[in-house]
């Protein structure tokens, strides 16, 4: 196969990472067109977007992962590209379009450091022989050393090796070519060590991922654990990834004891995301959690409406006095309204929700909650 066909595949194949902040909706891939779905919109944290190169390096693989449609037993069609070919089509893109970087993962060839090895190779050759500065997110494969994962850090701007689940006990049911203590907790305890120990490293940022659904862990260990990454680890974000029943032929054991349709997945990856929102702008505490008996969020309600439910005596807050935690408790308030409240009152009172030019839905949230004393 020619590069353009082998990036139609292993691109296609790269959706199940979603470890980088990489639109994929179908809306995205007519702008970038259909016969290059490897080039992914992706969000500025300046406003605007522009586009990443998101691909695999390698969809063959030796691992065993149930939830996988990679994994060494599904009959897929694989490729691989060559370390050379890969720096020169990400350069040729540099130069033509309104790209910003490259996301570069891999299934596992061989073993880990062989596939570390080639990575890294790909990042060496834009950083050394073509001088490329910019942004370069490269994958952490599990169970590669200590030695592979110090040059990727030498060599990104972000990092990510996906955690997977939140313990070992449920870690269990997916793999039986992984161990989670050597190849995912040893690993990500060293990535968090060698940024927060030196210069070196700590302009790169660290990111994850859990699969929800495949095995039987509830939300309540995934939030238990997203606040061990964020606050011991110090992990930079949290990514969640629904587990598509029935993608690739598996027999997941989630499927069995949980029986939930991937829309109901879907609705639980995404209560997943509203929380770790919380948990990263609006102060959130691992108690302020709430959880049905089975240990999952409501399906019914996102969980800061849980919380505001759970709490009719905080409730109305005086919109001209509260602080900036305050009104972040309120239905409909986010950090950017809360920023402008806080600036604005500072001129005059808030008299009527007309002042705070919201519309529609966000307006109805917001009125029970508030009064302007």
């Amino acid at each position: 196969m020619n590069t353009i066909d082998k990036l139609k595949i292993l691109s296609e194949d790269s959706q199940y990472d979603l470890s980088c902040a990489c639109a994929t909706g179908k809306n995205d891939r007519r702008r970038r067109g259909e016969d290059m779905r490897w080039l992914y919109p992706v969000s500025l944290p300046q406003g605007g977007s522009s586009l990443m190169l998101k691909t695999l390096l390698s969809n063959s693989c030796t691992n065993d992962c149930k939830y996988c449609p990679l994994r060494n037993e599904t009959n897929i069609k694989r490729c691989t590209l060559q370390v050379e070919e890969t720096a020169k089509i990400f350069m040729e893109y540099v130069k033509k379009k309104n790209i910003i970087g490259m996301f570069l993962s891999s299934g596992v060839i061989n073993n880990p450091d062989y596939t570390m090895e080639r990575i890294n190779a790909v990042a060496s050759i834009l950083r050394r022989k073509y001088k490329y500065k910019g942004y370069l997110h490269l994958k952490i494969i599990p169970g590669a050393s200590d030695a592979a994962i110090e040059e990727t850090l030498s060599l990104s701007s972000a990092v990510s090796l996906n955690i997977e689940t939140p313990g070992e006990k449920y870690f269990k049911d997916l793999s039986d070519s992984k161990n989670y203590i050597n190849d995912i907790i040893r690993p990500m305890k060293l990535m968090s060590r060698l940024t927060a120990t030196g210069e070196r490293y700590s302009r790169v940022n660290l990111t994850t991922q859990f699969i929800v659904g495949a095995s039987s862990e509830p939300d309540s260990d995934i939030v238990k654990y997203s606040f061990g990454l964020y606050k011991r680890l110090n992990f930079d974000r949290i990514y969640f990834s629904a587990y598509q029943a029935g993608l690739g032929n598996s027999n997941i054991p989630g499927e069995k004891r949980f029986h939930l349709r991937n829309e109901d997945l879907f609705t639980r990856e995404h209560r997943l995301y509203q929380a770790d929102f919380l948990i990263r702008k609006y102060g959130f505490k691992e108690n302020e959690f709430y959880f049905e008996r089975e240990g999952n969020f409501d399906l019914n309600r996102d969980p800061k409406q849980v919380w505001v439910d759970a709490h009719p005596e905080f409730f109305p807050i005086r919109i001209n006095k509260a602080d900036k935690n305050e009104l972040l408790r309120v239905p409909g308030l986010g950090p950017s309204t809360a920023g402008k409240i806080i600036k604005n009152r500072k001129l005059h009172d808030i008299r009527n929700i007309s002042d705070l030019k919201v519309k529609g839905k966000q307006k109805e949230k917001i009125i029970p909650y508030i009064i302007y004393e």
